[in-house]
């Protein structure tokens, strides 16, 4: 579904090359300062442009258009409209009978019966993490002073990103890339055991992230070569901070105070300049395919603030949840 959370609740729609894409947050409470400009920080560093990204130029301008007045929330569904206007759905025709390869086209297609919009890839697009993005923002400004930072760690197998991207670029290709996200001044006690872990939660929401292949929590896979002496985090305060963090600041599936620490795997971008193999619907047999558009050379660029979107809006459920975020009175 296009929905998540349970108090602090989210729901995303539009398509990559529709009229306007938007997200409505449910469960913000009244009175949360709120306006447009409070968006820009984190939009722009999404916003297309460097090299790596795709051409593509979007205003993304946030509309607030529901559950705002004056600068305030008002109790009622916050819901954020983004225009889309630099759109080219022609780029795109051919993509029911000739799925690109690695993308979602072909399930689509399966799915809702050639009924879906593929155009820039639909509602699957990484066009829709705009809203994710703004949904973060309300969400960071709930859980204050919790601190979350994201950052692009090697990209295409490389920590000299900038020359691995222009090398991909030159084969008229793409690299993915690891980012790593630290969130401070959690409290203890966020989480459940079993079925709502916070691994669990914070892994359904990133891997709703388009073009997301795996996650690490603390050590992570290298937790598996470790003893239990090394991997351990002895204790040294009544607070439960640890001297290491193997665990990531989390243990049985809940916060611990800690700092948060986990890592994501992104797969290069599946539309590239150069011509693939794929099934065509209409010849019955596989055909050269070249790929029109405009695309991210490395994706991984612009993930950064999708992934702190993603913590903040999980983090704000919890603390809901917990009950440690009251009314916001006058």
């Amino acid at each position: 579904m296009n929905s998540f959370g349970k108090i602090f609740r989210i729901s995303l729609f539009g398509e990559s090359h529709g009229k306007m894409i938007g997200v409505t947050i449910d469960g913000c409470p009244a009175g949360l300062d709120l306006q447009e400009s409070d968006f820009e920080a984190d939009l722009s560093r999404r916003r297309s442009g460097a090299r790596g990204t795709t051409p593509r130029k979007e205003s993304d301008a946030p509309n607030l258009v529901g559950g705002v007045l004056n600068g305030k929330t008002t109790g009622a569904p916050v819901t954020i409209l983004f225009e889309n206007q630099n759109i080219r759905p022609a780029d795109y025709q051919n993509l029911i009978h000739h799925p690109r390869p690695g993308h979602a086209d072909f399930t689509a297609v399966n799915k809702f019966g050639g009924y879906a919009d593929l155009s820039g890839g639909g509602h699957f697009s990484g066009r829709l993490t705009l809203a994710l993005v703004a949904a973060g923002v309300v969400a960071k400004k709930l859980i204050s002073p919790v601190k979350i930072a994201a950052t692009l760690m090697e990209a295409g197998g490389s920590i000299e990103i900038d020359k691995a991207i222009l090398a991909a670029a030159e084969k008229k290709d793409s690299i993915g890339g690891i980012i790593e996200c630290r969130a401070e001044n959690i409290p203890a006690g966020l989480g459940e055991p079993f079925f709502d872990p916070v691994e669990s939660i914070l892994s359904h929401i990133i891997f709703a992230i388009p073009a997301i292949k795996g996650i690490e929590f603390g050590s992570g896979f290298g937790a598996s070569k470790m003893t239990g002496s090394q991997h351990n985090d002895p204790i040294i305060s009544e607070d439960g901070k640890t001297l290491s963090n193997n665990a990531g600041g989390i243990n049985g599936g809940i916060t611990n105070s800690n700092d948060l620490i986990f890592r994501v795997a992104v797969k290069p971008a599946s539309s590239i300049a150069s011509p693939q193999y794929t099934y065509s619907f209409l010849t019955g047999k596989p055909e050269i395919l070249t790929v029109e558009g405009r695309h991210d050379v490395c994706i991984a660029l612009r993930v950064p603030p999708v992934i702190e979107a993603a913590v903040a809006i999980v983090l704000a459920d919890l603390m809901f949840l917990e009950q440690r975020i009251g009314r916001i009175w006058r």
